[in-house]
């Protein structure tokens, strides 16, 4: 256990090896931040699509928005990554990080329109009907009665999908990226098993700190929302 201690304290004290886990730290936070961006957009557009009226004009985007789903849905992340970089951008000089975006966004952009059509139609239908029956446009209905109830119960699921894109980006690793997961494993190569495991729990440690903080601003951005439930918690 001492030898552990020890190691970790050659860690935090060589300049080198602080400097690369902090630059493929940054690197995740990068590519997780504007994915999951790009996620929420694209996830947006899609339940809106999925849950719209139905009529001839939306049934070729309704079809495209629910092959996309089930295709992203049904692939390994590692497999569509892998596609990404080595046949859709097959390009020299094409930049990493803007690849990985692309290819997480997507990803999340098909797991996060399952999270709103779910909240969408979990509000009930009649508090529709009766805002037709008050003379109030869909569109309002939509805006001012069922998005904030609808909001309220995808955060919890938004939170989970937000956290789960910062644990994926570690694959990234896979494709050659000096992310977080390759600093580790680059600052433990080449020595024994105890150096080895030191760099991984403290990458572990920079995850943990991640994931905790985004749970907690989850939580209180859930909290805040469900002040005025009339329900109390115990």
């Amino acid at each position: 256990m001492d030898g552990f201690f020890n190691k970790i304290g050659e860690l935090f004290s060589t300049p080198e090896y602080i400097n690369s886990l902090l630059h493929g730290f940054l690197l995740t936070l990068q590519i997780a931040y504007f994915a999951i961006l790009m996620g929420l957009l694209l996830g947006t557009v899609i339940a809106l699509i999925q849950t719209a009226k139905k009529s001839k004009l939306m049934i070729l985007p309704k079809f495209i928005c629910n092959l996309y789903v089930t295709i992203i849905r049904g692939t390994p992340m590692a497999l569509q990554l892998f596609i990404m970089f080595f046949v859709i951008f097959a390009v020299r000089g094409f930049p990493q990080i803007i690849i990985a975006i692309i290819a997480f966004g997507l990803n999340s952009g098909a797991y996060v329109s399952e999270v709103i059509r779910g909240g969408i139609l979990s509000v009930d239908k009649g508090q529709t009907e009766a805002g037709l029956a008050l003379g109030l446009s869909r569109t309002t209905i939509f805006f001012r009665i069922v998005t904030p109830q609808a909001i309220k119960n995808i955060i919890p699921a938004l939170g989970n999908e937000m956290t789960t894109v910062i644990k994926e980006t570690a694959i990234v690793s896979m494709v050659g990226m000096y992310d977080l997961n390759m600093a580790a494993k680059d600052i433990g190569s080449g020595q024994n098993m105890a150096s080895y495991i030191v760099p991984m729990v403290v990458a572990a440690l920079f995850y943990l700190a991640t994931i905790y903080l985004i749970t907690f601003a989850v939580k209180q951005v859930e909290k805040s929302l469900r002040k005025s439930d009339l329900r109390v918690e115990k």
